[in-house]
Parts: C-alpha cells; structure tokens; sequence
C-alpha cells in the first residue's frame, strides 16, 4: 500500500458512513435508519433522501431511538441507529445494554463526533469514553475505521455481522490513507509497516499518525512496526502477539482515554499472554474543551510527536529490562 504522507487527501470518515448506508440501502430492503435530529451531521441524510419509507426521525431521543432499533432487530430488520457517540451510546447505554446486548439483537449502532477533535463543540459533545463502554458490553464488537474509505467498507461489513456493532466516526476531515483495493476483514487487524524495533497498534485517526511517526523514526534508525487495530473488540490478538514477541516493546494510539479503549484492550492481552514493555498515546483522565481540533490534539497529547516520544520512552524501558 502507497501513502502520500505529505499531502494525503482529506475526508470526514463520517461520510464513508453515509455513502455506505446508501449502498446496503439499495441492495436489501430491510435496511432500517434512524436518527434523532442529526441527519446532516451523521451522513444520514443521504440515506433519507433516497429511502424515505426506510428511514425514521425519532427526534432528541436517543433513549427511544434505541428501544425502536431493538423492536425492528425482532421483527427482522437491520436498523443503523446515528447520533453523536456522546449520546449514542452515551445516553442511551441501559438500552443498548439490556435491550440490544442482552437479547444480542442485530443493532448497528453509529458514534458519530468521536474524540477531542470535535473541537469548538466542548467537552460535553466530545466522546473520550465510547471504546471502553462499549467494549465491556457482552455480545457487542467495536470497529473504529482509520479513514472514509474504511468506514464505508467496516459499515457495509457490520450489517452482515450477526450482533450488535459499534461504529466510531470523527467530525473533522482526516487523511485518506486507504484506497479501494486496501482489504478490510472484520476482527483482523493491518500491518501498514513491517519493522523490528517496536510495534505502533493504532485506531482511528490516529493510524495516519502512528505513520507519520514511523517515518520520522526511520531517520533517527529506529524501526517501526505499524498496525492498525480498526476491530477493538474482538481484538486481533494473533496479530498483536506476534508483533510483540517480534520487536520486545509495544505503543498503542488512540483518540480516546487510554484507559479502557485500544490501550486498555492491549494492555489486558499483553499481561496474561507476553508481557513487555508498552506506552500508550491518547487521552489522560481528562475532559476536553473547545477550541480548534489540530490544537486540541496537540495539547492533549494525539499527535505523530507524542507517538514518537512514546517509542523513545518504551525502547529505554526495553533495554533496561533487555
């Protein structure tokens, strides 16, 4: 695979949600959308215009939006519920909890406006917690696509997922480092760079980051593995491990709270299956707040740069300990 680093082009990962919510439209009847108020920000919109008698507004009701999901998943349908991941599913977690993953309906659920990158929305619209509440719920699988192209492939993957699935999606406009031909295959992670040194695991926007920060090490010697970890749950474990057992020391990057998400799954399979040294990027027990999404980013340490001094920092844990 050949990325232009340098000047990649730029989509919202949200809108391979929306064009792929289109496509599943056009080839199964059955596919149902709702929203609560959101279809132009969630992409829906294009859905809704070209299916209107599969589509339904429920309004701010994220609480109901879910239990009508749950009621359409029992008489055969396959409803993709969108919002924000702040209110969905972080106000409507009890349903998905009891409703959807206690009866493992085949619910698709879309967080849109994920992570701190949301920018002047605050930090009551910015979803740092998603990962972790929705990985811990039994039946439930988490896909957090690296870019558009990979959003609309993970979205029309998961209605053939039997089960409820997560779908994380930013606001802003990101790097497109996938094309066409890039294969996705649900619960089997990528390696984008092969290397001996360290292992880079990445979710998210935070793939083209954890590149960045591979090349720049190139020319300081150090070489990178990096993986993209788009399925958090299941976790591609084989993957991992190998990567691990191969470089000795591991750092993962994530737009979310390392405690929890792709960090915390990590951690979890390292400690009982081959322990190493591991730093982990993203956020740190912290709330966001407004401001421009590139600042933001780089005040709460999600950049090329904080991966770069993570690699630095796990490799000196890895020759203390080597």
């Amino acid at each position: 695979m050949k990325i232009d680093l340098k000047k990649p082009e730029l989509v919202a990962s949200r809108d391979g949600y929306g064009k792929a919510l289109v496509v599943l439209g056009e080839k199964n009847k059955n596919i149902i959308a709702l929203c609560c108020d959101l279809t132009e920000s969630t992409r829906v919109e294009w859905f809704k215009q070209k299916f209107p008698k599969q589509y339904i507004e429920v309004g701010v009701a994220e609480q109901n939006m879910a239990g009508l999901a749950a009621g359409l998943a029992l008489m055969g349908k396959i409803p993709f519920i969108s919002s924000y991941a702040v209110f969905s599913p972080g106000r409507n977690w009890d349903q998905l909890r009891v409703s959807v993953c206690y009866n493992n309906l085949n619910v698709k659920i879309q967080g849109a406006h994920a992570g701190i990158s949301v920018g002047p929305d605050g930090a009551t619209h910015q979803a740092l917690e998603d990962i972790a509440i929705m990985r811990v719920l039994p039946n439930m699988k988490v896909i957090v696509p690296c870019d558009a192209v990979q959003a609309e492939k993970a979205t029309i993957a998961s209605a053939s997922i039997k089960g409820p699935v997560y779908l994380r999606f930013g606001r802003d406009k990101i790097p497109v480092i996938t094309d066409n031909k890039t294969p996705f295959v649900f619960g089997k992670a990528d390696v984008y760079r092969n290397g001996s040194d360290v292992c880079i695991v990445a979710c998210g926007r935070m793939v083209y980051e954890a590149l960045v920060a591979a090349e720049n090490l190139k020319k300081e010697g150090i070489s990178a593995i990096v993986v993209n970890s788009h399925t958090i749950k299941p976790l591609d474990n084989q993957t991992i491990i190998s990567a691990a057992r191969k470089t000795g020391a591991i750092v993962t990057a994530e737009e979310h709270q390392i405690t929890g998400g792709l960090g915390g799954a990590v951690s979890e399979l390292l400690v009982s299956e081959f322990p190493i040294p591991m730093e982990r990027v993203g956020i740190r027990d912290t709330f966001g707040e407004s401001g421009d999404p590139e600042q933001l980013l780089e005040k709460y340490n999600c950049t090329n740069k904080d991966i770069l001094k993570a690699v630095k920092d796990v490799l000196r844990r890895k020759r203390k300990h080597g």
